[in-house]
């Protein structure tokens, strides 16, 4: 380890200090840190020297890998012509530029992109959209918001009240009004060690009955969900379960949202969920993969009937008052740009539907390790979910996440959940190479 992150004698590293991690165990991780130094490719490089196998691409956004040259090229070249331009009342051609890109892979009828600087900014911009987009079609009574239980949205204050996880807003008071939550996809009992899509479990959409028979389909303005659940571990839709939402919320007029801030961008095989399932929202948002994580930023999607509901204002009106200092930042355009044309060279928005079967065959071969208790997969995402330790709910995953560390491979790991999302540019060496970490790992924890 560098001598500069050692802890002192007390435990504690004054060089480590000032800086607050995020959703981190300060104490815990200062008093034995874990520093990368370097990317390249498929691996991380440690303080230390090792070489880091990524198995989590990231945080899920470094899609076609580490310490590409074209990325960093057009960073300094947009750096050098012009660093920042505002977007309020002015242009500059590279924003526009990058949504006629973005257009070209989105599913039809997407013609429209609203950009933010994060997964979270895009997340409330799309739940301001939806209330707006009825205020604009005069149906101004929806304004109530559902989320889903166990999902996750970001951290804005939208995102934490539509989401379904209670530690991220049980600390921070109350959340937004007029909010509710449909039932969760997760059904261990029958489910367990599905390969793709779950056979049980449509009929859970019909929970949306029950909360519009509750407050009436006149007061609801849009329901929000990830089409695969990736922060709470990998929740998959059943078969059946996103046609039938998508139904509901046409006969009540109510719109639908996806978040793809993780399924976006090749994760599924398909450049997007709505792709790989055949089921159109009305709204989408996207972070992540759009610039391969080099540079913060985010897009969120509307169908023309989304946008063209803004439009019947006088031409001198601003139809959405939103937007962010840093919407269409010159230099996150040009990362995104420079993304998209790796991504098309090397295939990475279909790739993983080639590999998808050999991650599948693999990643179930773990059924049979220690602890182990489901396996689930979906393109290149896949879900281990360990028995708990009895009254330390997720101390023996983060005992894998720590040990997968020191053998050489990066995991993520929430409650006792392990996730896996490496990047689209992996062999089937790398995967074996995951997978064989992972059998020697459990086989140390107790």
């Amino acid at each position: 380890m560098n001598e500069l992150f050692k802890p002192g004698p007390s435990g504690t590293n004054q060089a480590l200090d000032a800086y607050w991690m995020p959703f981190t165990a300060n104490r815990q991780f200062k008093a034995n840190p874990r520093m990368l130094v370097g990317a390249r490719g498929m691996h991380y490089t440690s303080d230390d020297g090792r070489t880091i196998l990524d198995g989590t691409a990231g945080l899920w956004c470094c899609n076609a890998g580490h310490g590409h040259a074209e990325i960093r090229d057009a960073v300094a070249r947009q750096l050098e012509e012009m660093d920042y331009a505002p977007s309020f009342n002015m242009g500059h051609p590279i924003a526009f530029e990058f949504a006629e890109r973005l257009r070209e892979i989105a599913p039809d009828g997407f013609n429209h992109v609203f950009y933010t600087g994060s997964g979270s900014e895009s997340v409330d911009t799309a739940l301001k959209m939806a209330l707006a987009y009825h205020r604009a079609k005069g149906d101004a009574s929806r304004t109530r918001l559902i989320g889903r239980e166990r999902g996750y949205h970001g951290v804005g204050f939208g995102g934490i009240s539509v989401g379904g996880i209670v530690n991220n807003r049980r600390h921070f008071g109350t959340m937004l009004g007029g909010v509710d939550h449909i039932s969760h996809t997760h059904n261990l009992a029958a489910n367990a060690f599905s390969k793709g899509q779950p056979e049980t479990g449509a009929e859970l959409a019909d929970d949306l009955e029950r909360v519009v028979a509750l407050h009436g389909a006149e007061t609801i303005a849009a329901v929000i969900v990830e089409p695969v659940a990736g922060s709470t571990g990998v929740l998959l839709p059943p078969k059946g379960y996103l046609e039938r939402l998508r139904a509901i919320c046409d006969k009540h007029g109510i719109l639908l949202i996806f978040d793809e801030v993780i399924t976006g961008f090749g994760r599924l095989g398909t450049p997007f969920a709505s792709n790989y399932f055949g089921v159109k929202p009305d709204i989408f948002t996207t972070a992540k993969g759009l610039t391969n994580g080099v540079i913060p930023m985010g897009a969120v999607f509307v169908q023309d009937h989304v946008h063209d509901a803004f439009m019947n204002a006088p031409e001198n009106t601003i139809e959405l008052f939103h937007g962010y200092t840093y919407s269409g930042h010159p230099v996150a355009c040009a990362a995104g740009i420079a993304t998209l044309d790796i991504y098309a060279r090397h295939g990475l928005l279909t790739r993983g539907a080639e590999l998808a079967p050999t991650w599948e065959d693999k990643v179930h071969s773990l059924r049979d390790a220690p602890y182990v208790k489901d396996i689930r997969n979906i393109g290149i995402i896949a879900g281990i979910e360990l028995d708990s330790r009895d009254g330390a709910i997720g101390a023996r995953a983060y005992e894998v996440f720590v040990k997968c560390f020191e053998a050489g491979l990066l995991i993520r790991v929430t409650g006792d959940i392990i996730a896996l999302s490496p990047p689209l540019i992996l062999e089937p060496s790398h995967i074996e190479e995951m997978v064989e970490t992972l059998r020697t790992v459990l086989k140390s924890v107790d």
